[in-house]
This record gives structure tokens, sequence and C-alpha cells, in this order.
């Protein structure tokens, strides 16, 4: 009771945390018990805390008691798999160096512990409530499709792409696909000004809000119990329908080596295995959704149709919108 009497009085702020290649967006939304009263992004020239980024989160953090920080997990050695019976798990990956969590009675997704831990220490100056999962982001994203037919399904990050193929409801395979980047681009600004400092934020102890049992492994991964019935989470509206974009004029261009050329490559890639691999239960595919995060151009749609010859449906998706209404759904 003096819990809910205390929530009424403050507003919530939910801080989200994306990493991309060569910085990070940290979008905030500030909401009362009715409505979203501030909402805004920023972008930081780093891949891990620095002190402007601090000081920013800082600014937010200390106007609320109910504050709430999420980040997406960015391991290269997550994914998804078409089983949530830990004994099938080692025929996809290896468990014993995952943690893991069914997101229904049918599949799972899984991610690195070493990764895992390395998010929490990374981000100790602040703590970290909720690391969510991408493939779960892409579940959630893609709810009402995902429920109804046999199609890829695909969330396009700077840094990589998560890869599903769904029929039903039924997850048929799911990879996480690592984007490669070149030496100049490679060179990832990181500023370990913390490292030095304990921070308290206006007496709140930032340690106090971090998941408690370190040893509980994906439960810090997520924090969120089986979604199959997804409750709490804010579909996109049903009335917005999936235009096929218009054909991009022109052929193919000749610069192979662009990041739609990459990202491309990638998804016929983990399309190939599916067809071939024995483990999985290949069914011929005609259509692919894709959630864009990155803003890529109508290179990608043209090679996924005239190389590989599927229907093609593209729709943005902010992805630190998405996360804060992820981490809602858990408050």
């Amino acid at each position: 009771m003096i819990s809910k009497l205390l929530e009424s009085l403050y507003t919530k702020v939910f801080i989200n945390i994306i990493v991309e290649n060569l910085q990070t967006v940290v979008y905030i939304e500030i909401c009362s018990s009715k409505r979203v009263e501030q909402s805004l992004h920023r972008s930081f020239e780093t891949t891990s805390i620095n002190a402007k980024m601090y000081e920013f989160i800082n600014t937010y953090y200390k106007t609320s008691p109910f504050c709430y920080i999420s980040i997406l997990d960015k391991s290269s050695l997550q994914g998804a798999i078409p089983t949530c019976s830990a004994s099938e798990m080692s025929k996809y990956c290896d468990i014993n160096s995952s943690e893991y969590k069914c997101y229904s009675k049918d599949w799972a997704f899984y991610t690195s512990e070493y990764d895992l831990e390395a998010i929490k220490h990374d981000y100790k100056s602040i703590g970290v409530d909720f690391i969510f999962s991408p493939f779960a982001m892409l579940a959630n994203f893609f709810k009402d499709k995902i429920d109804t037919t046999l199609s890829i399904f695909v969330l396009l990050e700077d840094n990589g792409i998560s890869f599903t193929i769904f029929e039903n409801t039924k997850l048929l395979y799911g990879e996480y696909l690592s984007m490669q980047r070149s030496k100049n681009s490679e060179d990832i600004l990181i500023d370990s000004s913390l490292d030095d400092y304990d921070y308290e934020i206006e007496g709140i102890d930032l340690e106090e809000i971090t998941i408690e049992d370190e040893s509980s492994g994906f439960d810090d991964f997520t924090n969120i119990e089986d979604l199959d019935d997804g409750d709490g989470i804010d579909e996109f509206s049903e009335s917005v329908e999936f235009e096929e974009e218009d054909k991009a004029e022109g052929s193919i261009s000749d610069n192979g080596f662009n990041e739609d050329y990459q990202r491309f490559t990638l998804i016929q890639s983990a399309l190939n295995t599916f067809y071939k691999d024995p483990k999985y239960k290949s069914q011929f595919i005609e259509t692919i959704y894709v959630a864009d995060g990155v803003g890529v151009s109508n290179d990608l749609k043209s090679y996924l149709e005239e190389e590989i010859f599927l229907s093609v449906f593209v729709r943005k998706i902010d992805l630190g919108v998405a996360l804060c209404d992820m981490a809602k759904a858990e408050i």
C-alpha cells in the first residue's frame, strides 16, 4: 500500500542504452501514472560509459527513486533455438557457457555468460536492472505476423542481425549474425575515466538497484518471465499494415562491399544453413519481414528480391523506444 502511494507521488524514469559500433545511444522516458511526460535521445561517441554519459544519466536518475536502467544485449555469442528443453539444447548451442531463457514452451534465446558479466562490470558505476535479448525484442515487435505466417523475421542493428524463421508462432531457426567492420571502423572510442571512482547519486547507492542475485545468470539477462502470452507488451497498432515498398530503381550497385550488401550475404548464408542443415525442419520461404533499426537503403531490399526472390517488407524500429517498452512491461 505504501509502495503504491509512493509510486503515485513520483514519476518513473526509464533509461535505455543501445551500444552501436562507434557510439552509444541513450533513450530516456519520464512517465507519470497516466502518460509520458518527457522523452529524448542522446548519442555519445563511446562504446562504454564515460564521464559525459554518466553525467547525462545522473541528471535524470536523481529525479526519481523509481528509475530503471536497461541495455540491449550486444554479445556476438547469442542466438535463438527451436526448443525449450534443456536436454535438447546441446544440439544447437553450447549451453555450458551460455545462459538461456524460454520465450515460450517451444523456443528459447541464449547468450554468453561471460558477456553478461562483462556488461554488468562495464556499467557497475550506474547499475543495470535489465539486459534484454534482441530476439525477444524481435518477437515482440512482429508478434502479429509471427503468429500467423511462415516467414523470415530479422532485426537490423548497427553491429549485427537477429535472424529468425517462424511458422505460426513456432521458431524453426534462429541465429545472430555479426557485422564485420574494416580496421578503420574498429577504432572504438572508449573512455575509462570512471574506472578509478565509485559514484553515488544524491545519496542513492546505485549498486543497490543492480540485480541482487549475481549467480542467477539468465534472470539477470532479461528478468522476463515466460512471454508466450505477450501480456504487457505494447504491440504496434494492428491498423498499421505492412506495405511492400516500391522496388529500387536500377540494377544492384557494383559496390558489393557496402554494409547493405554485407547484410544481404549474412541473411543469404543463414537461409542456406536453414535449408541444408539436417537439424532443422526446412521449408521453402517466400517472405521476409525486416525491423530496420539502422536506416538501410533500398539496396538491401533489391538484393533480397533479385538474388533470392523474397517478398520484402520493411518497418522502422526505434531500438531505444522498443527497449523502453520491454522495461515498462517488466515494471
